[in-house]
C-alpha cells in the first residue's frame, strides 16, 4: 500500500457525507452501540460498490442513464423517507424505546441501503481503486482486493470514531427533550436536504 493511496482514502473516509452524519446521528441519538451498529451497516454497504467497480459493472452506471438514475432515485427516495421516519418521532424517550424494538439489525440495514443506493460509490471506486494498483503486479485483482479491504478497515475505524465522538455529547443533549426534539428534526433535515441533492445530482 502507497503513502498516496493511505492519504488519499484517509481525506475520503473522513470527509463528512451520507454515511457519516447516518453513524453520528446514531451516536448522539441512540447510543454508542447503535453508532458502531450505523459504522458496520456503512461499510458493508461499500462491498457492492467495490465488487461492481472490479467485476466492471460500474461501467454500466456510468453509460447507461437509465441504470443510473434509477439507483439515484431509488437512493434518494429511501433518504427521504429516513427523513421523514426521524421528522414524525415526537420526544426523547418515545425515539429510544423506538430503535430498542427495531434493534441494531435495523441500524445496521438502514447503514447498508444507504450506501448502496449511492450509484456514485460505484463509478467513484471504478476511478479510484485501479489507479493505486502498481502495473508491475503480478496479480492485480489481488492488488486491488487488498486496497478495498483497507479502505474498508479505514472507514469502519473512523465512522465508528465519529459515531463515538457523537455519542460522548449524548448527555448534554438528553437532559432537554426540547433540544433532543430539535437535534433530531435538524439531522431529518439534513437527510433530507441529502436525499433532494442526490435526486438532483448529475453524473
Amino acid at each position: 500500500m502507497s503513502l498516496e493511496f493511505f492519504l488519499t482514502s484517509l481525506v475520503v473516509v473522513l470527509m463528512p457525507g451520507t454515511g457519516v452524519i447516518y453513524t453520528a446521528s446514531m451516536g448522539l441519538l441512540s447510543g454508542a452501540g447503535a453508532s458502531v451498529a450505523a459504522a458496520f451497516g456503512c461499510t458493508l454497504g461499500i462491498i457492492p460498490h467495490i465488487t461492481a467497480s472490479i467485476l466492471g459493472l460500474a461501467a454500466l452506471l456510468h453509460v447507461s442513464a437509465v441504470a443510473y438514475n434509477t439507483v439515484k432515485i431509488a437512493g434518494a427516495v429511501y433518504l427521504l423517507y429516513l427523513a421523514w421516519s426521524m421528522w414524525r418521532d415526537t420526544g426523547s424517550v418515545e425515539f429510544m424505546r423506538g430503535e430498542r424494538r427495531r434493534g441494531l439489525g435495523m441500524v445496521i440495514l438502514r447503514g447498508f441501503l444507504i450506501n448502496i443506493l449511492n450509484p456514485k460509490l460505484s463509478i467513484f471506486f471504478l476511478a479510484f481503486l485501479p489507479q493505486f494498483v502498481s502495473p508491475k503486479a503480478s496479480w492485480p485483482l489481488g492488488e486491488m482486493l487488498l486496497l478495498s479491504a483497507i479502505f474498508m478497515g479505514m472507514t469502519l475505524f473512523f465512522f465508528i470514531l465519529y459515531g463515538l465522538a457523537a455519542n460522548s455529547l449524548r448527555g448534554y443533549v438528553a437532559k432537554s427533550p426540547r433540544s433532543f426534539g430539535m437535534l433530531k428534526r435538524s439531522f431529518a433535515a439534513i437527510f433530507a436536504l441529502l436525499g433532494l441533492r442526490l435526486a438532483l445530482a448529475q453524473r
